[in-house]
């Protein structure tokens, strides 16, 4: 189907586009600053890989899936965070030929930290300006919520 730049579908197909900038630029820097607050001593993707490996023990594969990250890479990081002791590699019990990579009690109490970290300077500096910082908060979530339910159905 051809939309005629003057036509409502593609007036209306052109403010959601608008909108959509918008909103991957606001949640960039959201996500940029709530991280700085955090100040987890760690990279991004980093703290990707153990906030992918908090619900339970995954493989390479899952992890590289989980977070859009290349294995080569993953297994790279893997490696540091071992390093660091805030996760654990061992074999699958169920295939053996397998490595499963766990959170260790420093890596959870890691992850813990910083999000603590990031919701107080959050709810501060919506103490600062918005009427009922927790209804705010909450609707942003919501929101978040409705518009990732829709790109990925699947996973709600």
């Amino acid at each position: 189907m051809h939309l005629s730049s003057g036509s409502p579908d593609a007036v209306e197909a052109q403010r959601i586009e608008g909108v959509a900038r918008g909103l991957l630029r606001g949640l960039g820097h959201l996500t940029q600053a709530l991280f700085r607050a955090g100040e987890f001593g760690i990279t991004r993707s980093q703290a990707a890989l153990l906030d992918a490996l908090e619900p339970g023990p995954r493989r390479v594969t899952e992890l590289a899936a989980a977070t859009g990250m290349v294995q080569p890479r993953v297994t790279v990081m893997l490696q540091k965070l071992e390093e660091a002791g805030l996760v654990e590699r061992q074999r699958c019990a169920a295939d053996r030929r397998a490595v499963e990579t766990t959170l260790t009690p420093a890596g959870r109490d890691l992850l813990e930290g910083g999000r603590r970290r990031m919701a107080a300077v959050l709810l501060a500096a919506l103490d600062g300006g918005v009427e009922d910082s927790e209804r705010a908060a909450g609707a942003a979530r919501d929101a978040i919520a409705v518009l990732a339910n829709a790109m990925e159905p699947e996973t709600s």
